[in-house]
């Protein structure tokens, strides 16, 4: 503990070089840790160009009631201000990125409609810090897969299917999965597994399944690619606040990508894909990295 403490102080007092000279910036990020005790946080800052490249920080927050609403994964934009050699994060405010594309606003609108004739589905949904139920689906090998089987390590979840028409969605986070993968080859299975339930299970199962992972050069050892009977799927998605309807043969849905702790808690449900593959990694590591 005294260790990891030290570190983050070095983090947080130590104002890169690009900066000096720099008062302040307009900045935005993903949040990887709130130290609510040190009034500080750390964020995987994206690009600001012509002033530092997208990099891990760390910050001091003099009004600490603004990390009340922050966990991590929550995008935030902030001013980047440097005092001396401290650097502080002001008017921190959350930020939902718009995707005006129709399949995400006809998702949006389906679940605000599906949350009105069903009230009781908001509380399905599990908060951050709380645990996931356990559940059992069956993966590309056809080997049962429980949830509870990965205690002690971290699981890095999300959802798609084979036919998804859209670049910018179930691809992108395969595809995100498939640098994570990479990036922490060494750490998995031991430390990490990664986990794609398939959400047109009439479809994607047996042989298609097989090589709807094979795509992703999935090692089936940490990457399992999951299905099984339609309501069962379902219901995994919807503790996780991720709706899919069938329409014209496709399916309309909602993007989602959970990060699950050692210890089996929520820590952490980024919402759509507006987030990088590199601030994912960076967070995945932050939770791998926590002490147990």
């Amino acid at each position: 503990m005294m260790q990891r403490l030290m570190l983050f102080l070095l983090a947080l007092f130590a104002a890169p070089a690009f900066l000096h000279g720099q008062d302040q910036h307009q900045a935005t990020g993903i949040v990887l840790r709130v130290e609510r005790t040190h009034h500080a946080l750390v964020v995987s800052c994206n690009e600001i160009p012509g002033v530092m490249d997208a990099m891990e920080m760390a910050f001091t927050v003099r009004d600490v009631g603004q990390l009340k609403s922050i966990g991590a994964g929550t995008p935030i934009q902030f001013t980047m201000v440097r005092r001396g050699d401290v650097l502080y994060a002001n008017d921190i405010r959350t930020t939902v990125a718009a995707n005006l594309e129709s399949e995400p606003m006809q998702a949006g609108g389906l679940t605000s409609l599906q949350a009105a004739l069903d009230p009781a589905s908001g509380a399905r949904v599990i908060p951050q810090g709380r645990h996931v139920p356990d559940f059992e689906l069956i993966d590309q090998t056809g080997k049962h897969i429980r949830l509870s089987s990965f205690a002690g390590k971290v699981v890095l979840l999300t959802f798609g299917y084979s036919r998804c028409p859209n670049p910018d969605y179930c691809l992108r986070l395969s595809n995100n999965l498939a640098h994570v993968q990479a990036r922490f080859s060494s750490r998995s299975p031991r430390d990490l597994v990664l986990l794609t339930i398939a959400i047109d299970p009439e479809h994607d199962r047996g042989e298609t399944l097989r090589q709807y992972a094979a795509v992703w050069k999935a090692n089936p050892a940490n990457w399992h690619f999951l299905t099984g009977q339609l309501p069962e799927v379902k219901s995994v998605a919807a503790m996780f606040g991720m709706n899919f309807w069938r329409e014209e043969g496709l399916l309309t849905h909602s993007l989602h990508t959970v990060i699950i702790d050692r210890s089996g808690d929520l820590a952490a449900n980024l919402e759509g894909n507006h987030f990088s593959v590199q601030q994912l990694g960076d967070l995945v590591q932050t939770v791998m990295d926590r002490p147990h």
